[in-house]
């Protein structure tokens, strides 16, 4: 099993690139957030994983630990290949999935290619009660940039703070029908989501008018 390479990026193509490890090319295959970090000639350290095929050995890689559970989740669901996998990983960091999935949010996932409405409506039905995180024994050093590591630190810390635990049925009702009712509004159903979790966090007792007026001023505050 190969489980990380470090080398100097000699070629990246449009879904791949070829790690120069003391003389030997791998090639990798990865998403294009991941592609956009590493530079021609630059020094980096993905982590991979290596897919084992009937006919062929597929390697895998990534920018940090998170992304790669993500690839490794998503996987599982039937009918997301590898290579969907990483169009997936293309468009949605994986702040963005888990947002998503918990939001039940199929329009995201159809943005990728090689994603149509049912698959999308299989993925977030399947991964509903799963929460990935990143697995804190599998991160590495990351030379790609000192940002990289700072970005997946702030996404799962920005994902975790909206989190809420739903405490009853009624919990959930009230969140759903404030979630619809900023959709309604115009927004995406993502963003609401984000919004009403804070809302909810700071105020457990808060009816469905006082999620949707603090939600708005979520929105309003970022938008200033």
């Amino acid at each position: 099993m190969i489980a990380k390479l470090r080398g100097i990026i000699d070629t990246i193509g449009e879904d791949y690139c070829v790690v120069d490890v003391n003389g030997v090319g791998y090639l990798v295959f990865a998403s294009s957030k991941t592609l956009g970090r590493l530079s021609r000639g630059g020094t980096a350290t993905l982590l991979t994983e290596l897919v084992v095929r009937e006919d062929s050995l597929t390697l895998f890689g990534f920018a940090d630990a998170w992304e790669k559970e993500w690839f490794l989740t998503l996987t599982k669901v039937q009918g997301v290949g590898a290579k969907v996998c990483l169009s997936i990983l293309s468009v949605l960091s994986p702040n963005q999935l888990a947002q998503a999935v918990s939001a039940q949010d199929k329009a995201s996932f159809t943005r990728a290619s090689g994603v149509g409405p049912k698959l999308a409506a299989r993925i977030v039905t399947e991964l509903k009660d799963k929460i990935v995180t990143i697995p804190m024994e599998a991160t590495v050093k990351s030379d790609l940039t000192a940002a990289v590591e700072g970005e997946a630190a702030t996404e799962t810390e920005a994902y975790e703070d909206a989190m809420v635990e739903v405490q009853s049925a009624a919990d959930d009702t009230k969140m759903e029908d404030a979630i619809s009712a900023l959709v309604n509004l115009g927004y995406q159903r993502i963003e609401a989501y984000r919004a009403v979790n804070l809302a909810l966090k700071d105020n457990p007792e808060a009816d469905v008018s006082a999620l949707i007026k603090a939600a708005l001023k979520e929105f309003a505050t970022k938008e200033i």
